[in-house]
């Protein structure tokens, strides 16, 4: 089926309100059949001509501003290329048929840009709302009852210019969003393959707008049948928050090479992160999985605590090497460490706190939800066990944290 032609300066001319279009130099380049007809001009009077030119101030009132002001208005849109709502305003015209009469009347404009192709401003599109009969027929005519009238009119101004700024920063924050969340998928790819070991990862970017964070993960192949595993999370929200992890990340994955240990490689997280805006307060825990002594060391800087599902179905948490989040003390200290024992068949979690803490709710019971769904599900393969523990501790509605979570099998 053919898409129907479209006369777009048919639709131009029939839209129901009064809409014009100006050049940058504020003369006019058209009007719709409802901007000529309640401004009382005809097009003809109107297309090629400067706005003021049209539309002059009304000479017999030296506290006029409307010219002022819509001209700035103009102004700010071609010099910012956005939308511009102007508060109420009078602005009186000059009857065609009876020169020298000035009728009264009070608009409601918005200025708009059309960009052309190289981002700069081509044209204003300049709507208005005639608000004149509005304040009219809520009755007076006094001075006092006029400007009773006028505030009333300019307070439901206000309120639209109010709907137009939360639409705007909706969308800044979405832009936002958007390219923290590529910027996360970008610095955690999926984990390279670690011999004949199974393992599972996800990231689960918190529900809202403003909510992305800076959960991350980390998988580093050591000498020897050992890696290091790490997960992270970085204090605050968006774009920013993504960008410290992102370089907490690499740092962290840098180090893991280089160090004895996960203690040694936190403790080096720990000195550079004093050098980096925003992340300050983050937390991590690294391990270090052995599988020719079958031992996993770790080491926690204000992390909840790895899950280890040994083979025979208990449950136990790396929680005996904890200490404070990254750059919390002001001066160095070395970090503690720990090491615990594994068979084949066991499975190590690692995971951020999006996915146990509950708001007014004690960590506990999160690390106890924890628990029994390993103990459900723990022989699974560990791409099943990750998306069972997401479904089991992640409320259907959405988070509003993000969620980091590594599976190994060992």
């Amino acid at each position: 089926m053919s898409k129907p032609r479209i006369d777009y300066a048919a639709v131009f001319h029939a839209l129901p309100g009064m809409v014009a279009l100006l050049t940058p130099d504020l003369v006019y380049a058209d009007a719709n059949e409802d901007f000529l007809r309640l401004a009382g001009r005809t097009r003809e009077q109107l297309v090629g001509r400067y706005i003021f030119d049209v539309f002059p101030e009304n000479p017999n009132d030296p506290a006029a501003a409307g010219m002022r002001e819509t001209q700035a208005s103009m102004l700010r849109v071609v010099a910012t290329g956005e939308r511009d709502t102007m508060a109420l305003l009078r602005y009186d015209i000059e009857d065609p048929e009876r020169p020298g009469r000035w009728v009264e009347h009070f608009w409601s404009p918005v200025n708009a840009p059309v960009l052309g192709p190289d981002g700069n401003v081509v044209l204003i599109v300049h709507r208005v709302e005639e608000v004149t009969e509005l304040i009219r027929a809520r009755g007076g005519t006094g001075t006092d009852s006029s400007r009773a009238r006028v505030l009333e009119a300019e307070l439901y101004t206000r309120a639209r210019e109010l709907q137009e700024l939360n639409e705007r920063l909706r969308r800044a924050h979405a832009r936002d969003r958007e390219v923290a969340l590529a910027l996360q998928a970008a610095m955690l790819p999926a984990p390279t393959p670690i011999g004949h070991h199974r393992a599972a990862v996800r990231y689960r970017p918190a529900v809202g707008t403003l909510n992305v964070c800076g959960d991350w993960y980390d998988l580093v192949d050591l000498p020897g049948d050992r890696i290091a595993v790490a997960v992270g999370d970085v204090v605050g929200h968006g774009l920013r928050a993504a960008c410290v992890m992102g370089q907490l990340r690499s740092a962290l994955s840098a180090a893991a090479r280089v160090a004895d240990g996960p203690a040694q490689a936190l403790e080096a997280l720990g000195l550079y992160a004093r050098y980096v805006e925003g992340a300050e307060s983050s937390t991590a825990v690294k391990t270090y999985i052995d599988w020719a002594t079958h031992t996993i060391t770790y080491s926690s800087a204000g992390h909840p605590p790895p899950a280890l599902l040994h083979s025979d179905g208990m449950v136990a948490f790396l929680d005996q090497a904890t200490d404070p989040p990254l750059g919390a003390r002001p001066e160095h200290v070395p970090r503690p460490q720990a090491s615990t024992s594994f068979t084949e068949g066991a499975t190590l979690v690692l995971y951020t706190d999006g996915l146990i803490e509950r708001r007014l709710e004690d960590i506990d019971a999160g690390l106890a939800r924890l628990a029994d769904s390993l103990v459900r599900h723990g022989r699974s393969d560990p791409e099943v066990l990750a998306d069972a523990l997401l479904d089991d501790l992640l409320p259907p509605e959405g988070n509003n944290d993000d969620t980091a979570l590594v599976i190994i099998r060992l």
